[in-house]
């Protein structure tokens, strides 16, 4: 957002947030692909400078839940009340009416993620908590009602069975797998799950996690289905000896039955079997995610 049309629609949003205050700037924020993310530093009538955040949802979680902007604010709402390191919603737009298109506006947080930490033991030891912190919000209370349920998303994705399978991943044997114990039998209470927690989605300042960030994705469930997906993403990150210390740390800290783990290992690994090449156009870096992707694979198989 950078035309004059832009800054006129934000500066009349900043209105509805902090009456009298002017746009100092905007910019975008790369490295989302769900969202579009504006930064905005505006300047109050006492003169402070203060920034926000801007998400306008993409069109196809907007098709999926129309009342993605409302349900994420009321979201980070109930998370602040908890405690839980989210940013602080200042404003929704469900129906889009100043920027044609649904929208929040929330706290900025300084910080960014952490891909090359110099001590991934300590960082694992600060994500394991908080990720047992965000499952400890009881699932089933009245408040987090709007949430769907993880499970359905699952079942859509099993019954879209492409026609042709990546037998490179042995896709055909993961989706027999799973269609024969579908739906996993729950061994946990239902729990709040963030959806998609993984280094991408935390920010960091000073060696601290300071923020979980981009919570459209959250839904309600067995939290294995979110330890698995995190489990995933730190073995592309940081490799398997940080996956396998994360999950003792997590089980430490949330006392869950890992016993149906292997079955949502193998949902986490069955969604980004054929969008590899769509997250980076790296070859070396797509070699190491396909080669990542077959070894959380193989020991998913090993533990059923």
């Amino acid at each position: 957002m950078t035309s004059a049309t832009d800054n006129a629609r934000l500066a009349q949003l900043i209105q509805q947030i902090k009456p009298q205050s002017r746009l100092r700037r905007a910019w975008p924020l790369k490295g989302g692909v769900s969202a579009q993310v504006t930064a905005l530093e505006i300047e109050q009538p006492d003169g402070q400078i203060t920034k926000l955040i801007v998400r306008q949802h993409g069109s196809v979680d907007r098709a999926h839940n129309p009342n993605i902007a409302a349900d994420e604010f009321k979201l980070l709402q109930i998370l602040q009340a908890a405690g839980v390191a989210a940013p602080r919603p200042y404003f929704v737009d469900p129906a889009g009416a100043i920027l044609d298109s649904p929208c929040i506006v929330i706290e900025y947080i300084e910080g960014a993620p952490e891909f090359a930490p110099a001590n991934v033991a300590d960082l694992i030891m600060q994500m394991a908590p908080q990720l047992a912190q965000i499952h400890a919000l009881d699932g089933i209370i009245p408040e987090l009602g709007f949430l769907g349920p993880i499970e359905g998303r699952y079942t859509q994705l099993l019954a879209n069975r492409p026609a042709t399978l990546d037998a490179a991943f042995d896709e055909t044997r993961i989706r027999d797998t799973l269609a024969a114990v579908w739906p996993i039998s729950q061994h946990n209470r239902v729990a709040l799950l963030h959806g998609d927690f993984w280094p991408g989605n935390l920010l960091w300042q000073a060696g601290r996690l300071v923020a979980v960030i981009d919570w459209e994705d959250a839904a309600l469930g067995d939290p294995l289905a979110d330890l698995a997906n995190t489990r995933l993403e730190i073995m592309w990150a940081f490799g398997g000896d940080a996956m396998q210390e994360f999950t003792r740390r997590y089980q430490s800290l949330a006392a869950i039955d890992l016993a149906q783990l292997p079955y949502w290992d193998l949902c986490a690994a069955l969604r980004p079997i054929p969008k590899i090449a769509e997250w980076t156009d790296d070859a070396t870096a797509q070699q190491s995610m396909r080669a990542g992707l077959k070894s959380f694979i193989d020991q998913a198989f090993a533990r059923l």
